[in-house]
């Protein structure tokens, strides 16, 4: 399946990534994959995101919601 993190203003898409069918928590999921490639998300809009175990410490969510 196809998961979106998009900006919080504009709804443009910021990353977008292919997850397996089924994924529990598809959103911090995706955000895990885009830190690991180094995505700018900056202004993401993360209010549905489940973060619990989520390993963000080299993330840039500088104005992220």
């Amino acid at each position: 399946m196809k998961q979106q993190i998009l900006n919080r203003y504009t709804n443009e898409v910021i990353y977008e990534c292919e997850l397996p069918d089924g994924t529990k928590y598809p959103v911090r999921d995706a955000l895990v994959k885009a830190v690991a490639s180094s995505a700018d998300l900056s202004f993401a809009d993360l209010s549905s995101a489940n973060l619990s175990s989520a390993d963000l410490s080299s993330a840039n969510l500088s104005s992220a919601d």
